[in-house]
């Protein structure tokens, strides 16, 4: 019967959804965190009557066709790439991003990480890290003897010392296709084909978003929204289940006849 298959199809697709939705409650309180959402298409159908097919000699056609479903599946996992509340720290490493863009750090392997977590030290050589310990482009030397250290809206990176002293710029990147981004976890993301190449550019300027000092993005997950997600989900398990169960009882109807 294939009913059961194709209940099995949603059982599985909501299994899916809910790991989906349980990784975005998981990280209400990761910094610069995009909430995911899972996306579903309808397998392929089996015609037993096709629409538009003639009936006669005269031609007359059929009005609607007879086709049945083969399920469903999980296509997509995009991130949901709106804004996170902006919360004041007052720390003078941690920066926010208020609109477009994304930090960027020195991978080990030589690539380009992107982050919207601005929480950043300075490590034993001076330079601006990451929590991870990455390295953030360009590159930014703080002086062992800087009393204050200053970021403007547009990335400009100064220190008091003596005298107020520019250090370097910080710049951010964006994408055409913020979603084409792919997870490399310790809130990194990697650039592929489906992005597009980065976009590097001074923060506040060419589309960019600006910076604010002594602030952190949080995650956009709202805890409401992923609940109420949760709960739908977890129903359409239970109705796919049901379906299975009553396909069940069908068959051993029809094997019980005589």
């Amino acid at each position: 019967m294939k009913a059961l298959y194709i209940a099995s199809t949603g059982m599985s697709a909501q299994e899916r959804n809910v790991e989906v939705i349980s990784n975005n409650i998981a990280n209400m309180r990761t910094t610069g965190f995009k909430r995911a959402r899972a996306e579903f298409q309808d397998l392929l159908y089996q015609q037993y009557n096709r629409a538009g097919s003639q009936t006669s000699a005269q031609g007359t056609m059929v009005p609607a066709g007879l086709e049945i479903g083969s399920g469903v599946r999980t296509v997509a996992t995009p991130r949901v790439m709106s804004q996170g509340t902006v919360s004041p720290t007052d720390r003078e490493l941690d920066i926010a991003v208020r609109g477009e863009g994304f930090f960027m750090v020195q991978l080990p392997d030589g690539r380009i990480g992107y982050t919207r977590d601005g929480s950043f030290e300075r490590s034993p050589e001076g330079t601006l890290v990451n929590s991870s310990g990455y390295q953030l482009e360009p590159g930014i030397t703080i002086p062992d003897n800087a009393n204050t250290i200053s970021i403007s809206a547009d990335g400009t990176v100064e220190a008091f010392i003596a005298t107020p002293t520019q250090l370097g710029q910080l710049q951010l990147a964006r994408f055409v296709n913020k979603s084409g981004l792919e997870s490399a976890g310790d809130n990194l993301f990697t650039e592929t084909a489906a992005s597009g190449p980065a976009q590097i550019g001074t923060a506040n300027s060419e589309g960019m978003g600006n910076l604010l000092q002594g602030n952190l993005e949080m995650a956009n997950v709202n805890s409401v929204t992923e609940i109420a997600d949760l709960i739908a989900a977890q129903r359409a398990y239970e109705m796919n289940a049901r379906v299975i169960s009553g396909a069940d009882e069908m068959m051993q109807a029809t094997s019980q006849l005589r």
